[in-house]
């Protein structure tokens, strides 16, 4: 079994308590199902016994302190509600022991206990025998120690460094290295071949829990119309079970009183999750042995991608403060600042009627922070980013093949079981074509066909939603700014403060990028429920089948929901608006909005910021506060007076249980920061130094949230980071594309390149050497305003006096040139020198992406090595016990049969 994955607890079951049904018995492999009505009292079933508790707030023990509890299943006593229906009560508390009886029946031992705090709450301990553990293990080909592993130890790969590697390390003395072992998938029939020292220890408390999950999510409790309904999923999901969940091993901020607990979740909370560790690298080994594989991967992932992102963040900032240092230098920026350049050069009207005729000098503010941004360091950025994508995700291909070796997941078996919800809708029986056997699917092909058919109709239908979101907010753009621009520039000499810094264009940006913002929030909370709907109707067979199905779709629309504004202004806004005599109209009324004269640029930078610090505040809040809030109202509730001991189990119940999705949306959240982070990072180059912050927050507010704030996880198996790893790649492609595209066609890189070598000096150009002098001059067109039309006429009552002409973005000819108002020959040697750009950048990047991809192979040659010594040495040692039992084996028949020989001889000889 791969996966078992807690989200099969979120899956929107129908809710059956008012279905009608015979409760299903299990005896040893028999089932029994009586009628409902025959079952006239408790004492039919085969239920737990309840226990008072004994007083041990840190017990994780049965009261008779020898079973160890490996789950806990929590319910509300019917006869003790003080309102409730009886009719519904009593079919629950029908199902709820059938269903313990059951899990008697398959070899688990209960215990019952009521809540100190409130006697209505009923704690069933869960314990697995032995014999239990070691049938589960083999049918879920769990790997099991053989023997010690007496391989050498891996070396460290700083050398020299071991210093200071040593400070940054998890001190040894307090969380001790893990005994590595040979392993094999176990078998009760070599038992013995087994490295088993003490019973007690041979499986783990995380071992443990995954095998009881495993019997509990299978054990039957009702049948109607021959399908049966069963696992404590969906009796939680029905309210029959208010929880269910292992227990942690003791308090995170004190050990426990046990002198054989192991005291993982303190050691867990001091040394990964307290902030004063917040330098210190992640003991993985013990996340994994605590939270299993699943949530080990995840941490391990996530903490290498923030180490990957100190270079990304170091060079970007070295671009910025070029930038930054450089903006003195802008000759462009200058001009447009300049009084008797930009002061005196009259703009045309960007919307009909209301907005007036304004000068270029109120941008000068906006055209100083854009050559930040739009400089050669972003050039280099890009280039260097489109070979950072490429580095960490190879060198994370061969780290995650390095867990695997040492987590013991290299041959994790494949063949995963069904999920519950597949099983119990199998109800069509066919024959295996390749077994030529009887088996049962849940529907034909044709209603396959169907089903796939109204999934993909359902996430086409909100995509189109998104969209329809996005052209809303660019109506909302087109309209406030007109209000925007007939309100705001009362001032136009650039002296009053609020004129200098929040022009219309500004003002437009920022309102529209907040509610933008706002929309993408509540879409991405009413899809998450639409999404898992739509999976669970879809209804894969396997839970790996449905975590991968589940992220395509989720990815789909966060994808188009996170990143549409910014591909809008990265690449549509202000391309198609025409010019100011003939502009360019939405659906025939909303004429379309324009560019500042320096490009769109800082409009995508200002969007890109306010999505990434918004998502991040929002994911905080939504992440720790509120679990925080919860937690410190329910414990207030619990200490009203009350000074009795709580036990363990009853203390975890009351932390939050995992969110819906589990790890879905830790990941989700991730992968969208990777994006933002790759496919639009030339023209936001501190998005990685944003993205390394959040990212080491992150990573320490997850861990105090998985070790305070939560229950404790059913540990998972995992072998890699699952789906993820083909959309990063995706994201890495696609990223070299949009900064390519965005530095030719929303940058105004190339233009001034075209200028400055071929238009500054003769035959188009005045200039006697190479300068930027003149580029804004020769890169506004002229427009004679005798040529408005009554409908694009800006307002008649300007405040610049009477003109005759106004200057626009764009290269056309001036009015009164046989071909006024056509492109000229500028533009075309711009779109010539835009989309060789574009070829020569994606081709250089995409040739140099693949020789690195070629030459780092994907697992080490060391990793290989061990690899293959470790299954060599476990194949011989399986042999050499197999052949030792052989002979001896042999041996004993030997002996017999002389024995009997003798036996027979000796009377005859005689």
């Amino acid at each position: 079994m791969k996966k078992m994955s807690r989200n099969v607890l979120l899956q929107m079951e129908e809710e059956d308590d008012d279905d009608d049904g015979d409760i299903v018995l299990e005896n040893l492999g028999q089932t029994i199902i009586p009628d409902l009505g025959s079952l006239e009292s408790q004492h039919d079933f085969r239920t737990p016994e309840f226990e008072e508790f004994n007083g041990k707030s840190d017990s994780l023990f049965f009261n008779d302190g020898q079973r160890r509890i490996d789950f806990v299943l929590v319910y509300e006593d019917e006869s003790r509600k003080e309102t409730s229906k009886k009719g519904t009560n009593e079919k629950q508390r029908r199902k709820r022991q059938a269903y313990e009886s059951n899990l008697i029946c398959h070899g688990l031992q209960l215990e019952a206990t009521r809540s100190v705090l409130d006697d209505k709450l009923v704690f069933v301990k869960v314990h697995a025998p032995w014999e239990v553990l070691c049938t589960y293990a083999e049918i879920m080909h769990i790997k099991l120690p053989l023997k010690p592993n007496d391989l050498k130890n891996r070396s460290s790969a700083f050398g020299t460094l071991n210093w200071f590697t040593k400070v940054l390390s998890v001190d040894e003395s307090i969380i001790k290295p893990e005994q590595e072992f040979f392993t094999a998938p176990f078998e009760k029939n070599r038992m013995n071949d087994f490295y088993i020292v003490d019973r007690d220890a041979f499986f783990n408390p995380a071992t443990r829990s995954r095998i009881v999950y495993f019997i509990l999510s299978r054990v039957k409790y009702q049948l109607i119309n021959n399908v049966s309904k069963f696992g404590i999923n969906r009796l939680v999901n029905s309210g029959i079970y208010k929880a269910a969940f292992p227990l942690h091993d003791c308090k995170f901020r004190r050990q426990s009183e046990d002198p054989s607990c192991p005291n993982e979740r303190y050691l867990l909370y001091r040394e990964w999750a307290h902030p004063r560790s917040i330098y210190k690298k992640q003991p993985l080994d013990l996340i994994r042995k605590y939270y299993g594989e699943k949530i080990g991967i995840y941490f391990a992932w996530l903490g290498y991608y923030t180490q990957m992102l100190l270079l990304a963040a170091i060079v970007g900032v070295a671009c910025f403060l070029y930038g930054y240092l450089n903006q003195d230098n802008c000759t462009w920026s200058k001009e447009v600042c300049h009084p008797d350049i930009g002061g005196k050069i009259i703009m045309c009207p960007q919307c009909d009627r209301l907005c007036p005729f304004w000068k270029l000098n109120i941008t000068c503010e906006s055209s100083k922070k854009l050559c930040i941004f739009d400089s050669f360091g972003t050039l280099v950025f890009a280039v260097f980013m489109g070979v950072w994508v490429t580095l960490f995700l190879e060198f994370w291909k061969r780290r995650q093949a390095e867990l695997e070796y040492e987590w013991d997941t290299v041959e994790l078996q494949q063949e995963e079981q069904a999920r519950p919800e597949y099983e119990a809708r199998c109800t069509h029986v066919v024959i295996n074509e390749i077994t030529q056997e009887e088996e049962r699917i849940p529907f034909t092909a044709w209603g396959k066909c169907i089903r796939i058919t109204l999934c993909a109709s359902a996430v086409f239908f909100w995509i189109l939603l998104i969209i329809a979101s996005v052209i809303g907010i660019i109506v909302y753009r087109l309209s406030v700014f007109i209000v925007f621009s007939a309100k705001l520039p009362k001032n136009v000499n650039g002296t009053d403060p609020i004129q200098k810094y929040l022009t219309p264009q500004t003002a437009t940006s920022i309102t529209a990028s907040i509610i933008s913002f706002i929309i993408i929030m509540i879409l991405n909370t009413i899809y998450e429920k639409v999404a898992i709907m739509i999976t669970n109707f879809e209804l894969p067979r396997t839970q790996t089948d449905y975590e991968n199905s589940l992220t395509m779709k989720m990815f789909l629309f966060q994808f188009v929901n996170y990143y549409s504004s910014c591909f809008y202004i990265a690449f549509f806004k202000g391309k198609f608006v025409g010019y100011p005599g003939d502009p360019v109209y939405w659906l025939g009324k909303y004429r379309n909005e324009e560019c500042d004269p320096g490009g769109c640029l800082l409009e995508l930078t200002t969007q890109l910021t306010i999505i990434m610090g918004g998502k991040a505040i929002w994911n905080n809040i939504q992440e720790v506060l509120l679990p925080w809030i919860m937690n410190l109202i329910g414990r207030f509730h619990r200490v009203s007076g009350s000074e009795k001991i709580t036990p363990r189990w009853e203390q975890d119940y009351h932390l939050q249980p995992m969110g819906k999705l589990g790890l879905f949306y830790e990941y989700l959240e991730m992968i969208i920061q990777f994006g933002f982070v790759t496919l639009f990072v030339a023209s936001f180059p501190l998005a990685p130094l944003l993205a390394l912050v959040n990212n080491i927050l992150e990573i320490r507010v997850d861990a105090w949230k998985l070790t305070t704030q939560f229950r404790r996880l059913v540990p998972e198996k995992a072998q890699d980071i699952g789906a993820w790893q083909p959309i990063m790649q995706g994201i890495a492609i696609l990223a070299v594309v949009t900064n390519a595209m965005i530095i030719a066609f929303t940058s105004d890189m190339i233009p001034r390149l075209v200028y400055y070598w071929s238009f500054s000096v003769p035959p188009y150009g005045d200039h006697t050497s190479y300068t930027m002098e003149g580029y804004i001059n020769n890169t506004l067109s002229i427009f004679k305003v005798a040529d408005f039309k009554n409908k694009s006429k800006g307002n008649p009552y300007s405040e610049l006096g009477n003109h005759t002409t106004c200057r626009y973005r764009d290269f056309r000819y001036p009015p009164g040139h046989p071909q006024e108002y056509k492109h000229n020959i500028y533009y075309w040697h711009v779109i010539a020198a835009k989309l060789a750009f574009i070829i020569v950048m994606e081709h250089i990047i995409y040739s140099v992406k693949f020789f690195i991809s070629y030459a780092i192979p994907d697992v080490s040659k060391r990793t290989k090595s061990k690899i293959q010594r470790e299954k060599y040495l476990t194949q011989k040692l399986l042999h050499e016990n197999h052949l030792k039992d052989m002979t001896k084996n042999m041996g004993m028949i030997a002996e017999r049969m002389i024995e009997a020989v003798d036996n027979n001889l000796r009377p005859k000889l005689e």
